[in-house]
């Protein structure tokens, strides 16, 4: 361990504290402190990516989205073990998902993540949801494209079922993640890419999209596109304060299912054998 380490403050409104989390965590590998306005996170590594990336989602979603942030040098402790041994393993519909030093078990769905990842490996409930989402919508032998994939725990839940998963996220460091994820857990993907749904090749039986709401609005036509007819989509990571503003923009799709885990909301969507 080194003499010191960085520690990041980002500020923000309470009900978007759990979200931006989930964010952080897709782009960030080391330990995260959550609590009602702030995110903390330490790294002996520069941060200056993970402030210039949420710099960048804060554009993205215009002034209506406050966010701060504080950036120190300070004295090295042992945060990382202290943080590791607070994270227990959880269990979502089929799966369990547990840190590398717990032992798997026994008539689940094994999934091993470990706790550098740990809101997007279920704890989060919009992730909670979506693997109940999968463990009701995979058959076996889908097609499934996973958008904005993050840690790849989505995909990996896919693939655990006997699907083929392809996966994509606009940041590199979401798709060096998954790509790490899938190999810890011996799994593989059909392909992985750097960019969103637009750049996805055919359509799917399954897409998924656990992101924000704004952005699912954004990028709905391509949602849609990369949809079969007939098959499913997924979204979630939806405040349920925000559901009508992403409601709109999927009306040419059936709505199957509503989940609602907390305040967050998943909409299981179908896709009529005569939309295209």
């Amino acid at each position: 361990m080194q003499d010191t380490y960085q520690e990041l403050t980002i500020t923000v409104e309470p009900q978007f504290v759990e979200l931006i989390a989930d964010y952080i965590s897709n782009i960030f590998d080391d330990s995260l402190e959550i609590g009602d306005e702030t995110i903390i996170i330490r790294s002996e590594s520069d941060l200056a990516h993970v402030r210039r990336s949420l710099e960048e989602l804060r554009d993205t979603l215009g002034e209506s989205f406050k966010i701060g942030f504080n950036l120190e040098e300070k004295e090295a402790v042992d945060w990382i073990k202290k943080y590791q041994n607070s994270i227990e393993p959880i269990e979502a519909s089929q799966f369990y998902i547990y840190p590398s030093w717990y032992p798997p078990k026994e008539g689940k769905i094994n999934i091993t993540i470990d706790p550098a990842l740990a809101f997007g490996s279920g704890h989060h409930a919009t992730t909670f949801s979506c693997l109940e989402a999968i463990s009701e919508q995979i058959k076996g032998g889908e097609r499934v494209l996973d958008v904005g994939c993050g840690s790849g725990i989505l995909g990996l839940a896919c693939t655990k079922l006997g699907a083929r998963a392809e996966l994509c996220d606009t940041d590199p460091l979401s798709i060096q993640s998954a790509q790490e994820n899938f190999a810890l857990n011996s799994a593989q993907f059909d392909q992985i890419w750097e960019g969103s749904a637009n750049k996805a090749n055919g359509e799917y039986d399954i897409v998924l999209a656990n992101i924000i709401a704004d952005v699912l609005r954004f990028i709905a036509k391509d949602l849609i596109a990369a949809t079969k007819p007939g098959g499913a989509l997924i979204l979630s990571g939806i405040l349920d304060t925000k559901e009508p503003l992403v409601r709109p923009s999927y009306e040419s799709l059936t709505l199957i299912e509503r989940k609602q885990k907390e305040e967050w909301v998943t909409l299981i969507y179908k896709k009529d054998t005569d939309e295209q």
